[in-house]
């Protein structure tokens, strides 16, 4: 680690939610300050990588010059009034449990913009393109760093209307309908939330987040806690998404071009889950207690019944969407997140959070795979990459093909890979969870969870067998594999995968102490 003073921590965060804002509003100049290309429409998209690589260079700074003995102390924190009748200010910072979800939004919109450089999806000017990767980075960003109620919210928000317009614009068969669903999905549950943190900041006199968790629930009553937390968590959970609010997902996925599903599952989502646990855990935790049996039904049934469809649509003959499947295995994955934040305990939160952080690097690996064999191909339909492939990927494309198999297998949980310990540690908090809740309930539903991670495996392994395995032909048409850019887009998807499964105390040494003041009454 480096020592970097707090002005310059302070800058370096500001920089991060600002940067790519002002990066957009410079993008749709006449002539984007970016490095020249062979035409405007190349220079815009290196302006894109320009930007999102600046963005990404300051977050890893930011993460070398944070103090790691301290993780559960707000860092490089700016506060500075800005609605004094209603005493929002304008506060930002960051700890053990958001830096890491900042460092991989920095991380996945770079190498988005790097591998639409490449392979600029088919669509309107680039220049509305590269905008709105912009302006979603810095929505998402903010989410992760403010610390007022009503500037998260704003933050919430601000990431609607870039990805309606990537779907809608760039996106494949159906996109009009998936956008709308998407956005109607999203606002409706976004003004239920709205009133939800009104009524805490209201109630409590405050928006400010650290005071309110500090503070862990004294200054509001029960009932109001209840409201508040059945309120806010519907907004959430439309986001995360929790079954059964997840039907806009698979639409979403399936119509989105390659890095709008990249961003969407990697994480647009965990938005939802944050705010779960920055939000609702220590402000509500009274609220929380009352919900937390009912989230963790929610949750079970949610991995179940993605795996299910998963599993569906895994099978020969039944017409099966790659992308749309890997659509449903977020709603399994997730439930595993929501399943941890539910035990209220902090083996399950850290779970929860490390099942986040692997989510993101596994399925947005796995989307990028998809998208390429789609441009290879035409087609994410099962039997026909089946027929097209000769079930034999392995054969035609090797490294396409392993990339493949990589990635099903950390998204089923195997040891060594990150997709396991988050998983292990949501259901390690449901066997023993907070002394409040009934042991006997979270039991069975850490039964039902485990039971859900064998399903996973089943239809992944279907999927492997599909379309990686078997003889090669000696017919048909060549596969490219992988190329150059897309190695430099996949690669660090890889090495982290392998680097959290092998070495999880790197992130759970920066959560577990943050987590463990969360719940025991605040953040510093």
């Amino acid at each position: 680690m480096i020592d970097i003073s707090e002005s310059v921590m302070q800058f370096l965060l500001a920089f991060v939610v600002v940067g790519p804002l002002l990066g957009a509003a410079a993008a749709l100049l006449p002539a984007p300050p970016g490095l020249k290309g062979k035409s405007p429409e190349q220079a815009v998209l290196r302006h894109g990588v320009t930007v999102t690589g600046a963005v990404l260079i300051a977050a890893i700074v930011l993460a070398l010059g944070f103090d790691h003995d301290q993780p559960s102390r707000m860092q490089a924190t700016t506060d500075i009034s800005w609605i004094p009748a209603l005493d929002v200010r304008i506060h930002l910072g960051t700890d053990g449990i958001s830096l890491p979800l900042l460092v991989l939004t920095a991380l996945l919109t770079f190498l988005c913009a790097l591998y639409s450089y490449f392979k600029t999806p088919a669509g309107p000017t680039p220049k509305a393109f590269v905008a709105l990767l912009l302006v979603l980075e810095s929505g998402t960003l903010a989410t992760f760093a403010v610390l007022d109620l009503l500037l998260f919210f704003l933050a919430f928000e601000m990431v609607l209307i870039p990805m309606y317009f990537l779907i809608a614009r760039w996106g494949g068969e159906e996109r009009t309908q998936a956008a709308w669903k998407f956005i109607l999905y999203t606002l409706l549950g976004s003004v239920v939330m709205l009133l939800g943190l009104l009524l805490v900041g209201l109630k409590s006199g405050t928006f400010d987040m650290v005071a309110l968790a500090t503070d862990n629930g004294r200054s509001l009553t029960t009932s109001v806690q209840v409201i508040a937390v059945l309120a806010i968590g519907i907004g959430l959970a439309v986001k995360t998404p929790m079954w059964p609010l997840h039907s806009w997902l698979p639409d979403a996925h399936t119509a989105a071009p390659t890095v709008g599903s990249v961003l969407l599952a990697g994480v647009l989502l965990k938005m939802g889950t944050y705010g779960f646990v920055r939000i609702l855990l220590p402000v509500a935790p009274d609220g929380m207690r009352t919900f937390a049996p009912y989230l963790a039904a929610f949750a079970v049934v949610g991995i179940i019944y993605g795996s299910l469809a998963c599993l569906t649509l895994a099978k020969q003959g039944a017409k099966g969407d790659l992308k749309r499947l890997i659509a449903y295995s977020s709603v399994g994955h997730m439930g595993f997140v929501l399943l941890g934040i539910a035990t209220m305990t902090p083996t399950g939160v850290n779970g929860a959070l490390f099942a986040n952080i692997a989510h993101g690097l596994i399925t947005g690996l796995l989307f990028f795979l998809v998208g390429a064999l789609k441009d290879r191909t035409g087609t994410t339909d099962l039997d026909t990459l089946a027929e097209k492939t000769g079930a034999a990927l392995y054969g035609k494309a090797p490294r396409l093909g392993g990339l493949l198999a990589f990635g099903a297998v950390a998204s089923l949980g195997l040891p060594g890979l990150a997709g396991f310990w988050g998983e292990m540690l949501a259901l390690f908090g449901a066997f023993d969870p907070a002394d409040d809740l009934s042991r006997p309930t979270f039991l069975t539903f850490m039964a039902i969870a485990a039971f859900g991670t064998l399903l996973t495996a089943a239809y992944m392994l279907i999927v492997v067998r599909r379309v990686c395995m078997g003889a090669a032909p000696q017919e048909g048409p060549k596969l490219a594999d992988v190329q150059m850019y897309e190695f430099a887009a996949w690669t660090p998807l890889v090495v982290l995968t392998v680097v959290a499964g092998l070495w999880p105390k790197a992130l759970l040494g920066l959560t577990d102490p943050a987590v463990q003041q969360l719940l025991a009454g605040g953040t510093r």
